[in-house]
């Protein structure tokens, strides 16, 4: 299938073959018929893509201050790959599409392939042939609405979000300031409200549209509006005034408070300044609203992507039923996208329109993209002849590729000799095909059953979300493939069992991503203590930082929480230094709201005798260093801060320029390990282990009582 990419380095456009999705539970998998461009949105991400790297840089001080910390704290090197993986990630464009369903995942209710649907979100109502889009953004089209009005929906929500923020009653007057796109659906959803609108912009043709729209009155911003007020509303003002204009300026506002009448009120949808000036708002007592996009639901992730409603006796009025609302009044006839100044481009034609569009050059209030039928559904997509096999070698593919594979991973592979680059899987075809382009692979998709059957690939890597890493792993090592898996093996008992059993039951090969123990500072700490006789004591400190909110990592189910999620990472290295497995654990919660601090202290004892203390600290300051251990046995103390200096007291220290937590060398490891037929560096034990120590964290800090690990390890 074809979907146009942006670069996010160059800005440079390109309508590309990818291979097509494959819809995940809860989505649902479209054929686009028609998709809208918004000339104000897109251009504003064409233009600061295109910006230099210092103009970047200046419009996003933020990102700038998360470069610098972690160039402290890492080195050059990793902050320079990670600065490049997110510049060089293919940046999909559109948000507004209309088209018919092909299929639908588990778990989807109330779609079937057939359905005509609109679809909305930024990611997933992409310009592509073929999308996956989340329930919740997907809505059924009425029969006699066609398809090239449906695809407005999106934009229709954004309008119709900011008309119920503004709560406007029958008979009022709203003046509507910017003209643009979301401008006139305003003027259209108002006038069907039985508003009369006042419509102002700079550009006298979005003004005429407007009247057309059904505007009673018209305006330019500086314009002397006395005579209007003094003629329409008796000289008290405007009843409400919606700012749908994207400005850098605080002007919009400031107009807006100007023409409200006392304890009027103030919404703003667009993107615009708000240096508000007190005189403006307080002689009147006006009230400032903030619209939120599509409407309720937007941005929480629950809801969005999880599929999670808002009840409809809380919540009138959520993202989804705005949609379906919106494409309703297009079906009856009450708002009317066809009125809009549009124009419809083969979809063929995309990139040059959007060269016009970035050069100005296209003066319409839309574009419509028009599809071709029957897209082409392959789910891989050939892009070099792939390396004969020869003695010794290595075929590697890599299932998921998201920024941590791309920056860590998958060059690390590129220093490591005899392997054979065969595919390279995720979730979006654009991914797949850019990452598979950069590194030299063969092919690419986004069905990972199709790696586990190609006779090429000897070594899986398999860095998805952690929900899916355990049965995913059992197919791989099932269809007789090594595999390398990325941290947690599995988000609970049952499924780390069944992971277990299968790597017993194949006598598969199972490596995980635990790399610390494979760093230089790892080894020396280590090498410090061989042969020693009495028990070792471990303190690790983990400066975590602020729990992220909203992201999958932190979702119980898919990504299972940083106890689990991370946590194994330090367990795994004092596995590895003390050389045992650990026998019970005992820890505390530090934070009455786990969900905004999951800050704990946990003790690790081992089967020797010794002891671990973890510090897993949220709350800390972030000048700390990220990581620090120290490591003391009979009479000797090393320690390690940031995985770039370690001393040994009275001995040799280690410093290294970059980070150095040990990825490239346990990439390298286990693709040896596979050439010569040695042994995954892991044991079961110690994975599971690993694994059970993680969940008596959890179940410590639930109960307040310390968990024996041995009888739970029996059971394996």
């Amino acid at each position: 299938m074809k979907q146009i990419l942006q670069s996010a380095r160059s800005g440079e456009l390109e309508l590309v073959e990818v291979p097509s999705p494959t819809p995940a539970p809860g989505q649902v998998l479209v054929a686009n018929h028609y998709s809208v461009v918004s000339p104000g949105t897109e251009k504003m991400a064409l233009d600061f893509a295109r910006k230099s790297l210092v103009s970047k840089a200046r419009s996003r001080p933020d990102l700038v201050k998360q470069v610098l910390k972690k160039l402290q704290h890492e080195g050059p090197m990793p902050t320079y790959r990670a600065v490049t993986t997110r510049l060089e990630a293919p940046q999909p464009l559109g948000y507004a599409t209309a088209g018919v369903v092909v299929a639908v995942g588990e778990g989807v209710e109330g779609f079937a392939p057939g359905d005509r649907v609109a679809c909305a979100g930024a990611g997933y109502a992409n310009h592509a042939e073929l999308i996956t889009v989340p329930d919740n953004l997907v809505v059924h089209v009425p029969a006699e609405l066609e398809l090239d009005k449906a695809a407005f929906a999106t934009l229709g929500a954004i309008a119709m979000q900011g008309v119920r923020v503004a709560d406007p009653r029958l008979g009022e007057v709203v003046a509507v300031i910017g003209l643009g796109l979301i401008g006139q659906l305003t003027v259209q959803l108002l006038r069907a409200a039985g508003c009369q609108v006042l419509a102002i912009d700079l550009n006298e043709d979005r003004i005429a549209e407007a009247m057309d729209q059904g505007a009673t009155w018209s305006a330019v911003p500086g314009d002397d509006h006395e005579p209007w007020k003094n003629a329409a509303t008796h000289g008290y003002g405007a009843d409400i005034a919606i700012v749908t204009a994207a400005s850098e300026s605080s002007a919009p506002i400031t107009l807006a408070a100007d023409l409200c009448r006392a304890k009027g009120c103030v919404v703003a949808v667009g993107a615009t300044a708000m240096d508000l000036d007190r005189r403006s708002f307080y002689p009147k007592e006006l009230e400032l609203r903030m619209s939120m996009s599509y409407g309720p639901g937007r941005y929480d992730r629950r809801y969005e992507e999880l599929g999670l409603d808002y009840p409809i006796s809380h919540v009138r009025w959520t993202e989804n039923r705005n949609l379906q609302s919106f494409v309703n009044l297009a079906a009856a006839g009450d708002i009317d996208p066809a009125k809009l100044d549009a124009e419809v481009v083969a979809f063929e034609d995309a990139e040059g329109s959007y060269e016009a569009l970035a050069k100005g050059e296209r003066k319409n209030l839309a574009i419509i993209f028009k599809y071709k039928g029957a897209p082409d559904e392959a789910r891989t997509l050939e892009l070099a002849k792939p390396s004969a096999r020869c003695d010794g070698d290595v075929g590697i593919a890599f299932v998921g590729a998201g920024n941590y594979a791309k920056a860590q991973l998958i060059p690390a592979i590129a220093s490591a000799s005899k392997v054979r680059k065969v595919q390279v899987v995720t979730a979006t075809g654009a991914s797949a095909r850019r990452t598979s382009e950069k590194y030299d692979y063969a092919s690419c998709g986004t069905d990972p059953q199709e790696v586990f059957g190609n006779d090429a690939v000897d070594l899986v890597f398999i860095a998805t979300q952690h929900d899916s890493h355990a049965s995913l792993a059992r197919d791989a090592m099932k269809a007789g493939k090594a595999v390398w898996l990325e941290k947690p093996i599995g988000l609970d008992q049952e499924s780390v069992r069944e992971l277990v059993a299968a790597a017993r039951d194949t006598q598969g090969f199972l490596s995980v991503g635990y790399n610390r123990r494979f760093s230089p500072h790892a080894e020396k700490v280590r090498e410090t203590f061989d042969g020693r006789s009495e028990p070792m004591s471990i303190r690790y400190t983990i400066a975590a930082g602020a729990t992220p909110a909203g992201t999958w990592v932190t979702d119980p189910k898919t990504g299972g929480g940083r106890i689990i999620g991370e946590c194994c990472h330090f367990i795994d290295l004092c596995i590895y230094l003390v050389g045992t497995l650990p026998s019970s654990v005992y820890a505390r919660g530090l934070s009455r709201d786990s969900e905004r601090d999951d800050s704990f202290v946990a003790n690790v004892s081992f089967t020797d005798g010794s002891v671990a203390t973890l510090e897993y600290l949220a709350n800390a300051s972030a000048e700390l260093p990220k990581e620090r251990f120290e490591v003391s046995s009979e009479r000797k103390t090393a320690i390690c801060e940031n995985f770039r200096s370690t001393t040994v007291m009275g001995g040799t220290p280690l410093k290294t320029l970059n980070q150095n937590k040990g990825q490239r060398e346990a990439v390298l490891a286990v693709i040896d390990a596979c050439r010569t037929g040695a042994g995954s560096p892991f044991t079961l034990e110690e994975l599971t282990a690993n694994s059970e120590t993680t969940f008596g964290i959890l179940e410590s800090m639930r109960t307040g009582q310390a968990v024996d690990l041995t009888a739970k390890l029996a059971a394996y």
